[in-house]
């Protein structure tokens, strides 16, 4: 598995948004997905541990588990080659928002007082 299909499973990138918080407990994060088992959430962590995401360290009894530096570097990567059509598709955006504002005004104003 890489990266991507690990991502691609929202348990797994909520996983992902939790940590993004800071480190937390294999426990902790079994508590923010209630809808899943303590297995199911330790099997995604492996998952993520093994694709590099995440990185986990003993504690005592428990183990800690925090995002890797640079573990989403390859999506990052591939996102980047994208990132120069954003600009251009916002501008498009802000233009579109504001003819639609400046439609709305023109038929507030036109519409006659009760």
């Amino acid at each position: 598995m890489d990266v991507f299909e690990a991502v691609a499973e929202p348990n797994r990138r909520a996983l992902l948004d939790v940590l993004a918080g800071g480190e937390r407990s294999a426990g902790e994060l079994v508590a923010t997905l209630p809808g899943l088992t303590q297995p199911a959430v330790s099997r995604h962590l492996r998952v993520l541990r093994e694709v590099g995401l995440v990185e986990v360290r003993p504690d005592a009894q428990r183990r800690i588990y925090a995002l890797r530096p640079g573990g989403l570097a390859e999506i990052d990567e591939w996102i980047d080659r994208y990132r120069r059509y954003w600009p251009r598709h916002f501008d498009a955006l802000e233009q579109h928002l504001e003819k639609t504002h400046r439609q709305e005004q023109r038929q507030e104003q036109q519409q006659p007082e009760s």
